[in-house]
This record gives structure tokens, sequence and C-alpha cells, in this order.
């Protein structure tokens, strides 16, 4: 099983802390679910279009806003497919995983997910590499690293993914997890294309499923994107000899530092504003009743006709749900008769 070596550095350790500040700030902010399901969106938008930007996308932030919200964008088809498929991933991160366990076939399929109509041999797509490849800079040609051999790839998943799913990693810090999964995933580099996005992916899955992120309101692809030179000496700082992950840790846990104390920021300022208006906590939604403000924050409105075909039920449960919707103060009624729809408060 992989056994990785790194130091509790007084950075690592005020970083940890900064981050579980601001997290509970976050997280016991009364934000109402328009605010959620926006900084969800928000996030969601920005990684994907990070992630897939390092690896030389060319779509724009507001492209990639446009692919998210069903718009038509004039693009290169692969870079759209990339962008579609990074959402998709992303979207779906709550059923990514059977449990809150992730396996090898849980890693196979988001890399297949992620390259699906993209790569130039389909036969790759959500498969290990049955070629040797290696990682280098394509101006000059010169080759900045050489991953394991083709045959060493599913030994080493497997003691990656075992590792995650270990005893004695539960005790570790959940950053601390997503950092050395997402390094240990890249050096093993298993499939032909694609390893960044299915790395940074892997991390964010990571984080969800310990509980860290439940919200989704953090990218992390931004601080990487933002200096990518800084991102591919960070991760080459590892000595290969030792495997010594203090220098990458340092680095992550900043970006994970940066991310959430800008989101933090954004809280506060809509926490004050609701608290000026109500004095009342945050709102808890069911499942059913999230979806529906989503559809609306998409939509710009709903009817009880979308809500009864959304989950299959009668009239009368459909204006059970705009009642208690209604009653927390979350949607309010326009237009009247058979012509009225529901928006947000």
């Amino acid at each position: 099983m992989l056994n990785p070596n790194f130091r509790y550095t007084n950075k690592i350790v005020r970083l940890l802390t900064k981050i579980s500040a601001s997290r509970e700030i976050i997280l016991n902010s009364p934000l109402i679910p328009k605010w959620e399901v926006t900084l969800r969106r928000e996030a969601i938008i920005r990684s994907a279009h990070s992630s897939t930007s390092i690896e030389g996308n060319r779509l724009s932030l507001d492209q990639v806003s446009d692919l998210a919200f069903g718009r038509e964008v004039t693009a290169i088809r692969k870079d759209k497919q990339e962008v579609l498929n990074y959402l998709k991933v992303l979207e779906n991160l709550d059923r990514v995983t059977k449990g809150d366990k992730i396996t090898e076939k849980d890693i196979l399929n988001i890399h297949r997910m992620l390259t699906e109509d993209t790569l130039e041999n389909p036969s790759d797509c959500g498969t290990y590499r049955n070629r040797y490849v290696v990682v280098g800079n394509r101006i000059t040609g010169e080759i900045i690293f050489r991953p394991p051999e083709n045959e060493e790839v599913p030994g080493l998943v497997k003691d990656l993914v075992e590792w995650v799913n270990s005893e004695e990693t539960k005790e570790l810090d959940s950053i601390l997890v997503a950092g050395i999964a997402h390094y240990e995933f890249v050096r093993i580099h298993p499939f032909v294309d694609g390893n960044g996005r299915t790395a940074r992916a892997l991390a964010t899955l990571i984080l969800y499923l310990r509980g860290f992120d439940t919200k989704q309101f953090f990218c992390l692809d931004d601080y990487y994107d933002s200096d990518r030179p800084a991102y591919y000496r960070a991760l080459q700082s590892v000595d290969q000899r030792t495997w010594d992950l203090t220098d990458w840790l340092e680095y992550f846990a900043e970006g994970v530092a940066i991310s959430i104390d800008a989101v933090k920021e954004r809280v506060v300022r809509l926490s004050s504003e609701r608290l000026r208006k109500a004095k009342r906590g945050q709102i808890a939604l069911s499942e059913r009743q999230m979806q529906i403000v989503e559809f609306i924050n998409t939509a710009g409105k709903i009817t009880s006709g979308d809500i009864q075909r959304m989950f299959k039920i009668s009239r009368q449960a459909a204006h059970k749900e705009i009642k208690a919707l209604i009653e927390l103060e979350v949607i309010k009624s326009q237009g009247e008769g058979r012509a009225t729809y529901y928006v947000l408060e």
C-alpha cells in the first residue's frame, strides 16, 4: 500500500487551521438557497474552465458559462466536448461513486466521462495506457517526467485506491489526502491522455466524499490555472528518490486556503445582507426542493406542471412542494390562474 512521505511544517499547520476556520464561517452562514445554487454553479463553471484550460483548452470563461447553461458556442468541437465532459463529472459528483469509497472502477469511469469523444483513439477512453508516454514540453520537446512502465499502472492505482480508503488515511486531514492523491495520480500517469483532468477531478471527489465540500462551493483549479508554471514546478518539486511531498502539500494547501478565503469573503457579504433583512439561520431544504431552486435558477421560473414532470408526481403533490417553499420565503408566485408560475423570492 502507498506510504506517503511528508512533514507537518509550520506553513502546512497554519494553512490547515486557516482553511478550517474559513470553512466553518462559510458552512454556518445564513445563506438563502438561491445564493447556494449560484455559488455552486459558479464554482463548477470556473473549475471546468480552469482544469481544461491548464491542458490547452481555448474556451474563455464566458464560453464555458454559455455551454453550462445550454447556449450555443462557436468553437472547436474538441474544446467544447472537453468542457461539457468536465461539467458533467462535476455536476454528477454525488453519483460518481456508489458509496463513500472510491474504487478503481470509479476512476476508470471518471476518465471515460472526461475524455468521451475527445481522444484520437476511442479505445483509450476509460482504459489504462497500453503504450508508454512521457510528460514533456510540447514547444521545446524537453522530457519533464518519465512515469512508471505500463505494466506497473494497474498495481499502482490499486495501491492508491487502497490507501485512500484505508482506516489509517481517515485520520489524515482531508486536504492532505486530496493533495497526496492528486500528486500520486499524476506520478502514475495511468492514461494516454487526460491524466491532469482526472487527477484534479479525483481530488475534488475526495474532498466531497470526506464531507469537506459537500455543497461544492470551492474552485481549486483556478489557483493552478492562474500560474501554470508554478503548478508544474510544485508537481516537479517532489524528489523521486525520497518522494518527499512536503513542498507539494504546502503548495496544494495554499491553493485551497486562497480558494476558500475568496468564497468566505463573498459569503460574509451575502450573509450580512441576509441578516439585515431577517434574523434567521440557514434554510434547510430537501433534495427535491433544491432541485426546484436549481431549475428556477437556470430557467428563470417554474410551473406546477414542470414540478409534476420533474418528479413524476401528482398535481396535489407538486402544490405541496410549492406551498412549503413559499412558506420558507424561497419562492413567490407570479401571474394568475393557469398562467401562474413561480420565481425565487
